[in-house]
Formats: C-alpha cells, sequence, structure tokens
C-alpha cells in the first residue's frame, strides 16, 4: 500500500434523527469523474464504543483504491440491539436515494467491518429486508433496499454468543488472560440477554436454516488472535469459529473466502490489500 500522498474530498452528512440526536456518515470520495463505487464502513468497539473516525486508516486506503466510502455512527452501547442494525440499514438505503446526486453508483454498495462491525456488516448483509431492521421508511419515499454486493469482515465477531461464553468463562476460571477485559460487561451492555447474543447472531442463522442473503464475502483473521479466533465452548464443531462459519456460510449456498494473517500486520496492506482486491473483483 503507497504511503504517498494523494487527493480526495470529505463530506460529513446527519444522515438520521432521533430524538437523543441525529448519526453522522462521512463520505470520502476519490477525485475523478464517478459515479463510483461505494462501501460502507463500520467500526468496532464490542458495540460499546469507537466512532467513524476509527475507520479513516482503512477508508483512504479504499479511497485510494478508487472507491467512494461512507464511515457510518450508529447507535450502539446502551442503545441495544438492534437499534444499530435500524441505523445501518438505513444508511445503506440513504446512500442509495442520494447516489446520484454524490456522484456514486447505486447498484454497486458493499459493507466492511472490523470486530464487531465485522458482525454487524455480515447480520445487516444477511437481512436486508427484516422489518426491524428496515422500520424506518426510505428517505423521500425513495424505492430503494438495504441489499449489498459484497462483504468484507475484518477479524469479526461473528457468533456473539459464543464469544460471551467463551470470555465469561476464561473470567470465572481466575487469572484471566487479558483480552477478556471488560468484554463480557460490554456483551451485557448492548445485547442484555444471551437470547439476544442468539437471535443477532449470523452464526446461528445459518444453523437454523433461516433465508438469508448471501452475498459474496471475505473474513480476514489474524492469527494468533484469542479475541476472535477461538473455539466455541459449548459447540461440537471441530474447528475455531472462522472455519465454522465459513463452511455454514457455503453449505448455505454463499462465496466466502477465509484469509489468515499475521495478527501483528493485521492493521495494514496484509488485510487493506485483500480488501481492495475483494471489492474490486464486486463491486467494479
Amino acid at each position: 500500500m503507497s504511503s504517498q500522498p494523494f487527493d480526495y474530498t470529505v463530506a460529513d452528512f446527519n444522515y438520521i434523527e432521533h430524538a437523543d440526536g441525529p448519526q453522522r456518515l462521512r463520505l470520502f470520495m476519490p477525485l475523478g469523474t464517478g459515479p463510483f463505487p461505494v462501501v460502507v464502513d463500520l467500526h468496532g468497539g464490542a458495540w460499546c464504543n469507537q466512532d467513524l473516525k476509527d475507520c479513516e486508516p482503512r477508508d483512504l486506503m479504499l479511497v485510494r483504491a478508487g472507491f467512494a466510502v461512507a464511515a457510518v455512527n450508529f447507535r450502539h452501547a446502551g442503545a441495544g440491539y438492534p437499534s444499530s442494525l435500524v441505523d445501518i440499514n438505513y444508511a445503506i438505503r440513504w446512500i442509495k436515494a442520494h447516489a446520484g446526486k454524490l456522484g456514486l453508483r447505486a447498484g454497486a454498495v458493499g459493507l466492511s467491518g472490523q470486530s464487531s462491525g465485522g458482525h454487524l456488516a455480515m447480520l445487516a448483509a444477511m437481512r436486508p429486508a427484516d422489518p426491524r431492521y428496515a422500520a424506518v421508511a426510505s428517505p423521500d419515499g425513495a424505492a430503494v433496499d438495504a441489499s449489498v454486493k459484497a462483504v468484507v469482515m475484518q477479524w469479526p465477531v461473528i457468533n456473539p454468543l459464543s464469544r460471551y461464553r467463551n470470555a465469561v468463562k476464561l473470567r470465572d476460571a481466575g487469572n484471566p488472560p487479558a483480552w477478556v477485559g471488560d468484554i463480557p460487561g460490554r456483551h451485557d451492555l448492548y445485547w442484555k440477554t444471551e437470547a439476544a447474543m442468539e437471535e443477532g447472531n449470523p452464526m446461528l442463522i445459518l444453523e437454523r436454516g433461516e433465508q438469508a442473503a448471501l452475498p459474496p464475502a471475505l473474513w480476514i483473521q489474524g492469527r494468533p488472535d484469542p479475541v476472535h479466533d477461538y473455539r466455541d465452548p459449548r459447540g461440537s464443531f471441530d474447528g475455531n469459529e472462522p472455519e465454522r462459519f465459513a463452511e455454514n456460510y457455503r453449505r448455505a449456498g454463499g462465496s466466502l473466502e477465509l484469509k489468515y494473517i499475521d495478527n501483528a500486520s493485521r492493521g495494514g496492506a496484509a488485510s487493506s490489500d485483500p480488501t481492495a482486491s475483494f471489492f474490486r473483483r464486486h463491486l467494479v
């Protein structure tokens, strides 16, 4: 990935308004003649912290590769599930509804996210028409939906329930590893119950046999990474969660590439180059 400076534009939009205020979208645009394919990018933070500024290194990489990128803030933390999905679903439709005047291609929208953002990206992609997520009408009555053409997940929390149980098990055993930290508390704040972690769960959606959209997907996973690459402590699958999800996704008829990288290099070209390459194949 080149470190040379390059030109682009940035604009902020309040894309949705709630009683507690607006949620913001930051649109990065390459210079040149559009319309451009666009990636909607979702921050991580265990559903409880961070915001769109944390996406900027990845967003600038994608802009350099010729994509427009919409980094999105959304309700999280105590607002609880499914508030984030309501906002994300609407953000996708907002982008499509305004694509013409913004210089974007409404038919070439992808989703990206890291950690809990990867989970939200996959869940939003799998349930674009879920009536809970699509509860807010499209802007100006635009006839648009929240479907996407491709998803890139970087070390996602694909199974909130198994990650919660894994962290709680290690915490309660005494002398837990440092990564456990406040992860159980963040799950409790956002999800409230294990039943919610089970319901809003891409892994279990597939294992329950629910109908779901299955756009082409890429999972980039660092190793070693016990936060995201672990075995379900109550599961029977002979492997870690990335392999389990990949097998389920493919069995359901979807295409998913699982790419392992050195965890120490995951913030650089080792993750950004395959991300750009994947979106180039599926959005351009």
